[in-house]
């Protein structure tokens, strides 16, 4: 159980995080670009800089539970969860190579899970 619990922190902190690009990416875009002066006042921004400070209190909670050389590499999930958003929202094609890297992540996620 307690495995479990902290496999579900690093699911949340890595949701958290490409909650936390998605958020920028709408900013940026709404602002037109890097204008530093609109960016540090845009909700979207702020938001994802929010997001990211949870996410970094997950974080903590997870390195006192897993080891590091497990508990990083297995954020790399998080490339396959950003392709959704860059799909739906961004209108970003998802090439074969795209999905065949996407497929040698998972399988990499998944060998790590199981160690």
């Amino acid at each position: 159980m307690d495995r479990m619990i902290s496999y579900l922190l690093l699911l949340g902190n890595i949701v958290l995080l490409v909650t936390g690009q998605v958020l920028f990416k709408v900013g940026l875009a709404r602002i037109g670009g890097l204008n530093w002066g609109k960016l540090v006042t845009s909700p979207a921004v702020l938001g994802g800089i929010m997001l990211y400070a949870v996410a970094t209190v997950l974080w903590f909670a997870v390195l006192t539970r897993l080891p590091l050389s497990v508990a990083y590499p297995m954020q790399a999930f998080a490339y396959v969860l950003a392709m959704i958003p860059a799909y739906f929202l961004f209108h970003e094609s998802i090439t074969a190579s795209k999905a065949a890297g996407v497929a040698v992540i998972l399988f990499g996620v998944y060998l790590l899970a199981r160690s």
